[in-house]
């Protein structure tokens, strides 16, 4: 390993800072694990484990910073139920603690029907509207969120999320070659604002001795499911 220590560029170095907090926070983690897509990969994300106070702070920080970087504009942050919720609610707040204040909204899985009644729940969605999750696989719930956006009047702009796994999205059971991140782009037409990537997880693999060990297995995962066609 080259010991000489290359500048990060900003961008950079906040994906490789939440590489680095996913994994101390054992959000992310190495092993064999079965994805939604029926793949065996040797890493995973569980943002359901950024479960207290100070992580739910740092989380919010990254995505505020990772969003303000981005030029993306919106008016609404909006939590899909149910782990969005936390993460558009921490969002809101790092984004207010920096002088930029949105409203927030979320959805229920079902619409309640008494008191304030209805499946929204929070300010009314109007305008742009930001979508916060954790990560995509096959779309399915930013597709959801699409509807209920569009069916409140609003404008679905721009999703954001804390890891891009840039592998391939699967529609009818087969492989397509570019990623679910390009299809929401090319298909969903939205802005997408990813905190890190595959890429930066595999450039903190390279230049971590102790998580070193993970490397190969996921340059191999990357090498059979990693997308080949990429949308900017």
């Amino acid at each position: 390993m080259n010991d000489v220590q290359i500048p990060l560029a900003p961008a950079q170095q906040l994906a490789h800072d939440f590489v680095a907090f996913a994994i101390d926070s054992r959000v992310l983690r190495f092993g064999r694990f079965k994805t939604k897509a029926g793949r065996m990969s040797p890493y995973f994300f569980n943002a359901g484990l950024f479960d207290d106070g100070n992580k739910l702070c740092r989380l919010g920080q990254f995505y505020a910073r990772a969003l303000l970087a981005s030029g993306i504009e919106f008016d609404v942050v909006f939590g899909p139920a149910y782990k969005g919720i936390p993460l558009a609610t921490a969002v809101s707040m790092e984004l207010a603690r920096l002088g930029v204040n949105k409203p927030v909204a979320y959805n229920r899985k079902e619409a309640k029907d008494h008191g304030e009644g209805g499946q929204l729940v929070g300010a009314p969605l109007q305008g742009r509207v930001l979508i916060v999750d954790d990560v995509i696989s096959a779309g399915t719930a930013v597709r959801q969120s699409i509807e209920l956006i569009r069916s409140a009047g609003a404008t679905p702009q721009a999703l954001a999320i804390a890891l891009d796994r840039q592998e391939k999205a699967r529609e009818d059971g087969q492989d397509l070659p570019w990623s679910a991140v390009d299809d929401v782009r090319r298909n969903l037409h939205l802005q997408v604002c990813a905190i890190a990537s595959l890429t930066d997880l595999l450039h903190y693999l390279e230049a971590s001795l102790p998580f070193g060990e993970h490397l190969q297995a996921v340059l191999d995962y990357r090498s059979r499911y990693g997308a080949t066609s990429t949308t900017t």
